[in-house]
């Protein structure tokens, strides 16, 4: 019998007890997660079950959690970006940016009009990447697995760029203090110009394949639809805000690296349900591409690519050993010897998932003394045993797919 899996205390297993005494019929208990490939993490959620009908969830999180802020305590600034790229590892140069800017905040650094640029149009590449995956997987989990493969080697193309930039692709930890550790080659921008070219066909064809389609509209509408109102009290922000009304935007509301230079629309929905999210995000891709063209068209003349912050930013290796002063600034960089403010600040970001933000205490050493990382997933999952509560198994998939909770941020 089901209700001997649980011990009898479990307020499952009362349920259980009084569903049978009151009609004899039987209720189940089944564990989705937290290694089955749908979840598409490493989370568990106990599902009390009538039939395909979910009644009840109780989420277990923490599988993969790393200790990623104690971790940071007794890190070098700088040694800390490689922690966030392990978060949203869709979207890692987002998490990389945000937690520069946030340094460069504490340090009270101006960062070049051509650097911030740069920034923009890396953040917005990794915008769309995060949504490529999200809404192709989205996809897979309603049976159509041709857009997937065909939308995926764009996100590869996306990769030869951030190579290009950084020689790294998925944990890319990117950029410095400051800006970029180096100027972009001239074979990034040309593959970036491709991608510019090869992509909206492809976005626009892989639309057409899903937004009108009857199977994937049946499976989609009016499932996993929640309020504005439930959305703010949850804390949801970013797609899954948006698509349930509310227009909320960091880069609007609070503009960072010269996103004020910029037009575009927020797209918006209305029931907040997973068809909702699908088109919010395939909305907010065409967004993304017109900011980067923008973002090209409008960047300055020269090759300013960082800071002159010779405290914090390293010299070329090929000063340091020739150049008694840039030998002084390495050693000092690297072993911690240049002191920082005491202060406490928050620097917010519009990641692939909503607001990521940076709560970051420090007391003047070369480690933080607090660091605090905003999770959008780890808030918004908080909302998803609401969410499928009198759903069918089937739409618990697809509405968790739809969330996009990726498990490195989830837990960090």
């Amino acid at each position: 019998m089901s209700e001997l899996l649980l011990p009898p205390e479990h307020r499952y297993a009362k349920r259980i007890a009084a569903q049978l005494n009151e009609d004899g019929s039987e209720l189940s208990i089944l564990n989705l997660g937290p290694t089955h490939p749908a979840t598409h993490g490493i989370f568990q959620n106990i599902l009390l079950m009538d039939g395909e009908r979910i009644l009840e969830a109780e989420p277990t999180i923490g599988y993969i959690h790393r200790a990623f802020e104690k971790i940071a305590e007794n890190r070098p600034f700088y040694q800390i970006t490689p922690l966030t790229d392990r978060m949203n590892y869709c979207s890692s140069p987002i998490n990389n940016m945000g937690w520069w800017m946030t340094l460069e905040k504490l340090l009270d650094i101006e960062v070049p009009k051509r650097a911030q640029y740069l920034r923009v149009i890396v953040m917005e590449l990794a915008r769309i990447t995060d949504h490529i995956i999200c809404n192709s997987i989205l996809g897979v989990d309603t049976g159509a697995y041709t857009g997937f493969l065909y939308v995926f080697q764009f996100r590869e193309k996306v990769y030869e760029i951030y190579e290009e930039i950084c020689g790294a692709r998925l944990t890319t930890n990117m950029g410095r203090i400051g800006g970029f550790e180096r100027d972009w080659s001239p074979e990034a921008f040309r593959k970036l110009d491709v991608f510019l070219e090869e992509f909206p066909a492809a976005w626009k064809e892989f639309e057409n394949l899903f937004e009108r389609n009857r199977i994937f509209i049946d499976r989609t509408v009016n499932v996993g639809a929640i309020t504005a109102e439930q959305a703010m009290a949850y804390g949801f922000t970013g797609p899954n805000l948006r698509a349930a009304g509310v227009d909320y935007d960091v880069r609007v509301s609070q503009p960072y690296s010269s996103y004020e230079d910029f037009d575009f629309i927020i797209p918006v929905g209305k029931s907040g349900d997973t068809y909702d999210r699908f088109c919010v995000r395939n909305a907010e891709v065409w967004e993304s591409l017109s900011i980067i063209r923008q973002a090209l068209a409008k960047m300055p003349e020269g090759n300013e690519f960082h800071a002159d912050v010779p405290d914090y930013y390293l010299p070329p290796k090929e000063d340091v050993y020739t150049s008694m002063e840039s030998l002084i600034y390495h050693f000092k960089i690297v072993m911690g010897e240049v002191p920082v403010p005491v202060a406490e600040i928050y620097h917010p970001v519009e990641g692939g998932n909503g607001e990521l933000g940076f709560y970051l205490v420090t007391d003047g050493s070369r480690t933080p003394y607090r660091l605090h990382f905003r999770r959008p997933c780890f808030i918004y999952y908080q909302a998803y045993p609401e969410m499928i509560k009198g759903s069918l198994l089937s739409d618990a998939i697809v509405i968790l797919s739809s969330l996009n909770v990726i498990a490195g941020e989830l837990d960090a």
